[in-house]
Order: C-alpha cells, then sequence, then structure tokens
C-alpha cells in the first residue's frame, strides 16, 4: 500500500537556524504516525510543512507519490490534508452545528432569496458526530459549554466530514485531564479505523504508544529515528523520549549531592528501570 504523504530528509532553515533536519517517515491509510518530542524539537515546524504554512527547505514531499511543494494552507486542503490545532479555531458562544459548518455553510436558494440551511447542517451535524460515536445532548448548545476533549472531537469529525484523508492533531490532549485524554484517543482510533491517515503530534509517550503504530522521535530539529509499534515498546519508548543517558548522569549528580537513600535519587532510578 503507497503512502498517503511521505517525507524523505526534510529539512527547514529560518536563516541560520536548522529547525529541521533528515526527517524521514510516511503516513498510510488506516494508519496513526506519532510524532514525539520535547519544547523545540521541531514538532510545530514539521506541522507547518505538512499543514502548507511553510515550504520545506530540503529534502522530498511526497503526496499519493507525486512530488509537492505546498505553499498554503488552502493547497493542502485540495490535497486532503486537514490540520486541527491546539485552539481549534472556534467561536465559542455560537452553536455545535454553526462551528461545525464555519467558512463552509450549506445554503439554499438563489439570488436574493439564498439563506442557510439550518435543518440540513443540524442533521448532517448530529450524522457526522454519530458516526464517529460522539453522542451530544444538543448541537444547539454553544460550543464553549463543551468539555476540552469534546471540542476536540467535534473539530476531528469535521475534519472527516470535509473530505480529510490525512487528519494532523496537534498535541490534541496537552491541556486536557486523564479522563478526556482517553476520549479524544478513542475518536483518534475511529478515525484509523474509518480508513484516515493521522498524524499524532505528542510529547506524551503514554498517550502515543496505545493509538499509534508508527513512531518518529525528534530531538533538536533531528529526527531520532522512525519506528514500527513492534519494534518500540513502551518502556523503550519512554526511555528514548526521556534521554537516558542524560537522565542516567542526572541521578549519578543528584547521588553525589544527595545520598543514595533519596527518594528523589530513587524514583528516578526507578524511571531508569
Amino acid at each position: 500500500m503507497s503512502a498517503l504523504i511521505e517525507v524523505r530528509d526534510l529539512g527547514k532553515r529560518f536563516g541560520n537556524v536548522i529547525a529541521l533536519q533528515g526527517i524521514s517517515t510516511s503516513v498510510r491509510s488506516g494508519e496513526v504516525t506519532c510524532v514525539l518530542g520535547d519544547n523545540g524539537a521541531g514538532k510545530s515546524t514539521l506541522i507547518k510543512i505538512l499543514a502548507g504554512s511553510h515550504p520545506h527547505g530540503e529534502g522530498t514531499l511526497l503526496i499519493d507519490d507525486q512530488e509537492r511543494r505546498l505553499s498554503s494552507p488552502r493547497e493542502a486542503l485540495d490535497a486532503g490534508i486537514a490540520t486541527v490545532y491546539q485552539d481549534l479555531a472556534v467561536v465559542p458562544l455560537m452553536p455545535v452545528w454553526r462551528n461545525f459548518f464555519l467558512g463552509s455553510e450549506v445554503t439554499r436558494g438563489r439570488g436574493p432569496l439564498r439563506r442557510l440551511d439550518v435543518a440540513r447542517m443540524k442533521e448532517t451535524t448530529r450524522t457526522e458526530l454519530a458516526a464517529m460515536g460522539i453522542d451530544l445532548r444538543d448541537v444547539d448548545q454553544p460550543i464553549g459549554t463543551l468539555s476540552g476533549g469534546e471540542r476536540q472531537c467535534v473539530a476531528i469529525a469535521r475534519a472527516v466530514h470535509f473530505g480529510a484523508r490525512v487528519l494532523i492533531l496537534d498535541e490534541p490532549t496537552a491541556a486536557l485531564g486523564v479522563k478526556q485524554s482517553g476520549v479524544v484517543l478513542k475518536y483518534i482510533a475511529k478515525a484509523r479505523d474509518r480508513g484516515l491517515g493521522v498524524v499524532f503530534i505528542t510529547h506524551n509517550p503514554h498517550h502515543a504508544h496505545p493509538v499509534g503504530d508508527r513512531f518518529v522521535l525528534l530531538r533538536r530539529g533531528r529526527s531520532l529515528g522512525d519506528f514500527a509499534k513492534k519494534d518500540l515498546p513502551m518502556d523503550e519508548l519512554v526511555s528514548m523520549m526521556a534521554g537516558g543517558a542524560e537522565l542516567e548522569s542526572l541521578a549519578h549528580e543528584l547521588e553525589r549531592t544527595m545520598g543514595t537513600d533519596s527518594s528523589v535519587v530513587s524514583e528516578l532510578r526507578a524511571d531508569l528501570q
């Protein structure tokens, strides 16, 4: 099966600053590709390249096996690549159905008789949310009354409805509690099961591993590798994310200053096991 998106040795510079270098991975239909890294690792730059906000400077970007150079978010959308950012770009006081169709409203009639087809938009919103397993009490309620996890799920359902083949999710669980994070992860799995290729950007390996099929680890703009799930157990993923060598050095330093009986040292040693 060919990849929906493939990047080979992708790179981006801002003046003399290397934001990304040598990034290679693929996004396939019915798979979740997780991009992990701490702040400053290059995740945001990679998102912006795939979303069409920044053209890449080095390497190759392939969409449906055709080499492309995206110059705008509209061009990415036309290629079936939808990005859901952390802030979601919703209008809190507007009802759910208005936010679902924001900028793509359905109308009926012509000329001076043209008007919004409210009934159709409400019914479509209910149907699409139900297809994703989202059971809202009322699509007329302001979207600002929904929880953070529910708003993320509405944004995912919206992208699916408007024809996304690739769904890029920018840290969707970053500001959520445990329960709401679980809700979002469930809908990420549902999007995958509907045949979408999902790019899940996160800094949390405990959120990535349960739903991920491939893992790309970034550190300071460079790739630590592109791994299939079967090749990267959870404990190894956590160790690579945390930086095993750095943690070991920190543990030795703390032992010298705090002693081996310190609870902090003990907990750090436990994380390294």
